[in-house]
């Protein structure tokens, strides 16, 4: 992924959102999103990290990454095109 990319990401800091809030939060988020975009949502680590991405991948969206931080998990979703 290129920085240009990479800036161009929204970003939802979820850091101290409990399950499954965080996740319909991210949801809500990635459906006003346009086709194609990027997200980056800020997880905790425990069940927000373990629960949030299968979720999102069950519900059709793409991870993109998932990187540790500095006392929390980034994860970076795509949303995908529009079905036709």
């Amino acid at each position: 992924m290129t920085d240009s990319a990479a800036s161009n990401a929204q970003t939802l800091d979820l850091r101290g959102t409990p399950c499954p809030i965080n996740f319909v939060r991210t949801k809500l988020r990635l459906q006003q999103m346009g086709a194609g975009e990027v997200l980056e949502v800020w997880l905790d680590a425990g069940e927000p990290i373990e629960q949030v991405p299968d979720s999102l991948v069950m519900e059709g969206y793409a991870i993109e990454a998932m990187e540790e931080r500095s006392g929390f998990f980034a994860v970076r979703v795509r949303r995908p095109a529009e079905k036709s």
